[in-house]
C-alpha cells in the first residue's frame, strides 16, 4: 500500500493509459480470431499480438519498479502520437488536441525526477 502512495503521477497515467491499450486490445480480438480461422498468421494478428506482448511486459516491468521500464514506458507512450495526424486529417481537431495533451503528459510524466526514482530498481 506504500508504493501505490508513493506513485507519481506520471507513472500512474501511464499504468492507466497501459490498461486502457489492454481493454482496447481485448475488445478487438473477436475479429483478429476471425482472422485467425481464415488463415493462421495474418499481419492484423502480428501487430496486435505484438502491441499486446509488448504492453503487458512494460506495464509488468513498470509495475515491478524496474529501470528498463521508465524507456519501455516512454516506447508505448510513442503510440499516442500517430492518432493527431490522423484526427487532424479525418477533421477531428478535439480528438488531436486530446492526443497531443495525452502525449504531452504521457511523456512529462515519465522524465520527471520522481519517475526516475520510482523506476529505479535494477
Amino acid at each position: 500500500m506504500n508504493a501505490v502512495r508513493g506513485l507519481p503521477w506520471g507513472v500512474a497515467l501511464f499504468l492507466l493509459y497501459g490498461f486502457l491499450i489492454l481493454v482496447g486490445i481485448g475488445l478487438s480480438l473477436k475479429p483478429v480470431i476471425d482472422l485467425a480461422t481464415d488463415a493462421p498468421v495474418s499481419p492484423v494478428g502480428l501487430v496486435v499480438m505484438s502491441l499486446l506482448a509488448y504492453t503487458i511486459f512494460t506495464l509488468t516491468l513498470v509495475l515491478q519498479r524496474k529501470a528498463a521500464g521508465r524507456t519501455m514506458a516512454l516506447g508505448l507512450a510513442s503510440l499516442a502520437i500517430p492518432p493527431i495526424p490522423l484526427a487532424l486529417l479525418g477533421e477531428q481537431p478535439i480528438a488531436a488536441l486530446f492526443f497531443a495533451a495525452l502525449a504531452a503528459l504521457l511523456f512529462r510524466g515519465l522524465r520527471t525526477a520522481g519517475a526516475r526514482a520510482w523506476l529505479s530498481e535494477p
